[in-house]
């Protein structure tokens, strides 16, 4: 009787041992209570950026510069930068035009082990500063591979590009991506792909990448369009989400939407999508110039794209408010005055519109609404282009424009002194709500 009445006490105790580390465990990661994130029991806000480059500078290859990685994440901890949207996958081959390159899997199954280690050495650093990570596995767009790549892996066909340089139809090219949510061999490598990803062991901190707190969330894809693909869209992003979760039950999910967006022909309905259980948060973006309500040569069009702006973000939170979800404005961006590429050029209609963009979104954080934190587009940092409007080309310095675009045109360097002033300001105010 005594030895059962022990054997009984030790499980108790066991029982409560492993549950104390459970929750010691879980209290470091980002987790969602209604419409708000909670970490370590406090309600999380932040001010973040978008560093989809990190994982190349963090690699060991000749391509990757690690000096350069530890001086950006030095710089954006010490003005309040917290949380990071990187690349999780980049997709090859690297002789593609309008490219990352290198790529982190070349071809389907064979990845670069320098690019890994990369992105090991990326999250590695972070956890260190204390930051919290935007895990990207997928794109829309071609500039890192994403859907298109799978496509024509799949379907051994020629990805119809945009018009970057000369002929293109954008529309096609959308088409052509959005064919891969029909696709199940393709869909299979990107299952593949966020198997092998989210259960990586991390070569210097010794955890798998579902064990990492410095990761915040998983992200189905950059900008994922529903277009002429709506079901299908529909059941891609419940079933991915649901293999994440199935993986991984310690991170959120979310999908990486612009939201409903400024074109009713991208597919997108904000609150049919984010509706699945396996979706923890939502998200938008915000593009003022690219959607045709700024003109950079015209400083009065700025006044006309914050009111856009303003009605956008407030259609959104009351869609996110019906599903109980939180809310990140993930990506916005502005070009530098005149549209002038050159990094010496002025700021001032930028810093007018982040300033007003901040102020809205701290302004509902602080009243319970919905939207609770922003990644402005894009941290550029101490990279410079070769030349200001080129072309990213092969051993270019990475910076904050992705291949695709004239390189100069959204990105924030550490020499822009008076917006790193404005974004330290914010950065303290979300960090202190």
């Amino acid at each position: 009787m005594k030895k059962i009445l022990l054997l009984t006490i030790l499980l108790l105790i066991g029982g409560f041992l492993v549950l104390h580390e459970d929750s010691q465990v879980n209290k470091d990661f980002v987790t969602v209570d209604g419409m708000k994130f909670i970490l370590n029991g406090n309600p999380y806000y932040f001010l973040g950026t978008n560093l989809w480059y990190g994982m190349n500078l963090g690699s060991k290859g000749k391509s990757g510069d690690r000096k350069r990685l530890i001086k950006e994440l030095d710089f954006l901890s010490e003005i309040g930068i917290k949380n990071l949207r990187v690349m999780a996958a980049t997709e090859g081959p690297d002789h593609e035009k309008w490219r990352i390159v290198p790529s982190l899997q070349s071809a389907p199954g064979d990845y670069n082990a320098d690019l890994l280690d990369g992105l090991d050495f990326l999250l590695y650093e972070m956890g260190k500063r204390d930051m919290k990570a935007i895990m990207c596995l997928n794109n829309f767009w071609h500039w890192s591979g994403g859907m298109s790549q799978y496509v024509s892996w799949v379907n051994k066909t020629k990805i119809p590009y945009p018009p970057i340089e000369g002929e293109g139809d954008w529309q096609k090219y959308q088409e052509y991506t959005a064919s891969f949510y029909s696709n199940n061999e393709a869909k299979k490598l990107y299952n593949n792909h966020i198997r092998f990803i989210i259960l990586r062991k991390n070569s210097y901190n010794g955890k798998l990448y579902r064990d990492d707190p410095t990761i915040m969330s998983w992200q189905l894809g950059n900008e994922p369009r529903g277009i002429d693909n709506r079901e299908d869209f529909l059941d891609w992003i419940e079933s991915s989400a649901k293999l994440i979760k199935d993986i991984d039950p310690n991170h959120l999910v979310t999908i990486g939407s612009e939201g409903s967006t400024a074109h009713s022909s991208s597919g997108n309905n904000f609150i049919e999508d984010h509706e699945s259980k396996y979706i923890d948060y939502t998200t938008i973006h915000i593009w003022i110039q690219n959607w045709g309500w700024f003109d950079p040569n015209d400083k009065q069009s700025l006044t006309y794209s914050i009111n856009k702006a303003q009605t956008y973000i407030n259609e959104h939170e009351e869609s996110a408010i019906k599903l109980n979800k939180p809310v990140v404005l993930e990506e916005f961006g502005i070009s530098r005055d005149y549209n002038d590429y050159s990094s010496s050029s002025p700021i001032t209609l930028r810093n007018q519109y982040f300033k007003k963009v901040f102020d809205i979104i701290l302004s509902k954080a602080k009243n319970d609404s919905p939207l609770v934190g922003s990644n402005f587009w894009a941290w550029g940092g101490f990279g410079r282009p070769s030349k200001p409007k080129s072309i990213w080309e092969k051993d270019d310095e990475f910076i904050g424009d992705p291949p695709h675009e004239f390189q100069g045109w959204y990105s924030v360097y550490s020499s822009d002194l008076s917006t790193i002033k404005i974004i330290k300001s914010f950065s303290s105010k979300f960090n202190d709500i």
